[in-house]
């Protein structure tokens, strides 16, 4: 383990990006997102960004193919390019784990390359939380707030931030920066962390079990009467769906440009009435429907298939940016018994 002094990271900052393209958390008018560094920017103390990281891998929209059609000739061009390395300073416990969660759906087979291409190309650096929020409940799906994961996980103290290699990645980032940093046996890092996890037990979501969902479990959820209460004031907005860093719905699309058509992706969201429509029809036709699938996906489907895996990270944005102030926490309690506990 390694620290750098605080007032050393513009320096540390620089010796990165001279290297690799670099990007930190930055506070907005609207609220902390990541910005590619430039000389001057500070890292936000924000706990957590608006949206999440997830774009650097998943982007809200990416073209895929481009093909011009003459006749009944096509032309396929393949748009596909390397990426450049980057760096992804700052991520939080739970949007760390939730590329663990896109990994299982992008990476396995058939792999999605242009997803593999920007994971191969990224070295993570997350940083405890210090300062964790009441909406936060990473804790519940077995997300330890006080040491992320990552490549190179930091903790920030008063006057350093720690930082410790995990993978051969992160050894080649800290061997970048070797001229702004010092040996250290690690104990105030071990000190802050001890008080972050203090401070967990004390949020009000810290007993937030999710014993009750996961493998297995559609029978028991599927037909229970409570998802009328529960959708009955959902929106279907989609909101939840475009700040969770977990999602991952999208729909292909082609464009005519009039000099060819570019075929691209987009995010979408099981939250709307379009969602999955074929020329069939639609197959969940009520709102109840659309609130039940986005929900057991996150506690029941994908942990089925994913050896217990469940598709929330307890991030707390849902919490925070739903404007009927529905969310997983409320359809946990809800389903689990626990809705006064």
């Amino acid at each position: 383990m390694v620290k750098v002094l605080l007032d050393k990271l513009d320096g540390l900052f620089a010796a990165i990006a001279q290297k690799e393209t670099l990007y930190i958390p930055i506070d907005t008018p609207t609220g902390a997102k990541y910005e590619k560094w430039s000389d001057g920017m500070k890292m936000s103390d924000a706990l957590n960004t608006v949206r999440s990281p997830k774009d650097f891998f998943f982007p809200q929209t990416e073209n895929l193919m481009e093909f011009k059609t003459e006749g009944k000739k096509i032309e396929i061009i393949d748009i596909r390019r390397e990426n450049e390395d980057f760096v992804l300073f700052g991520v939080k416990g739970c949007d760390v784990a939730s590329f663990d969660v896109l990994d299982k759906v992008f990476l396995a087979e058939p792999v999605d390359s242009f997803y593999k291409n920007r994971r191969e190309h990224a070295t993570v650096v997350s940083l405890a939380c210090n300062r964790p929020h009441e909406t936060c409940f990473c804790g519940t799906f077995g997300i330890d707030a006080s040491a992320p994961g990552g490549d190179v996980v930091c903790i920030k103290t008063d006057d350093a931030l720690f930082m410790d290699a995990k993978t051969e990645k992160g050894e080649k980032l800290l061997s970048l920066i070797s001229e702004f940093t010092e040996s250290t046996d690690g104990k105030e890092a071990a000190d802050t962390a001890g008080v972050i996890r203090e401070r967990l037990k004390k949020l009000p979501l810290s007993s937030l079990s999710a014993e009750a969902f996961g493998d297995g479990k559609t029978s028991k959820f599927f037909d229970a009467p409570e998802w009328k209460e529960l959708s009955q004031t959902c929106l279907g907005c989609g909101t939840c769906t475009f700040v969770c860093p977990t999602c991952q719905c999208y729909d292909i699309k082609d464009f005519n440009t009039g000099h060819g058509v570019k075929r691209f992706r987009c995010w979408d969201s099981c939250m709307y009435s379009d969602f999955t429509k074929m020329s069939a029809g639609q197959p969940r036709l009520t709102q109840l429907e659309r609130f039940r699938q986005r929900f057991m996906h996150k506690l029941v489907y994908f942990p089925t298939n994913n050896n217990g895996m469940f598709s929330c990270v307890g991030c707390g944005r849902c919490i925070n940016k739903c404007p009927i102030q529905m969310n997983i926490v409320k359809v946990m309690k809800k389903l689990g018994g626990t809705e006064n506990g």
